[in-house]
């Protein structure tokens, strides 16, 4: 997959008005989250980043390059895929992510639930 199809004028896609989605490009405050701050250099981030996605069961990374990450996950039991996208804005200094159930309505909160604890574990002290 192109990358520069996960985007949209240089931001991460927009969300659907289902509440299966989250994002920190958003302005809709239910499905907002906040950006990852850099922590070190983008290349020190995204290793950082990548090795938190690498070490989670259900998620493959299928495409990067400089300023993106863009993964999968699929589900245990239904096998439903999330798309998962991250891009690194060295303007802010932080990482934008973006992560959507690719059908349903609803996902049980699961999308905001997988970013916080992607969140928690690159906030983690080394």
């Amino acid at each position: 997959m192109n990358l520069n199809e996960r985007l949209k004028n240089g931001q991460l896609l927009p969300l659907s008005d289902k509440p299966n989605n989250v994002s920190t490009q958003t302005d809709d405050s239910e499905k907002r989250l906040e950006p990852l701050p850099y922590r070190g250099s983008r290349d020190e981030s995204k290793q950082r980043l990548k090795s938190i996605l690498e070490s989670m069961d259900k998620i493959v990374i299928k495409n990067e390059n400089e300023n993106m990450i863009y993964a999968i996950e699929t589900s245990s039991f239904f096998k439903f895929k999330d798309d998962v996208d991250f891009l690194f804005s060295d303007d802010e200094q932080v990482i934008h992510y973006r992560s959507a159930s690719r059908v349903g309505h609803s996902d049980f909160g699961v999308n905001k639930k997988r970013m916080k604890t992607i969140r928690d574990l690159y906030m983690e002290e080394i």
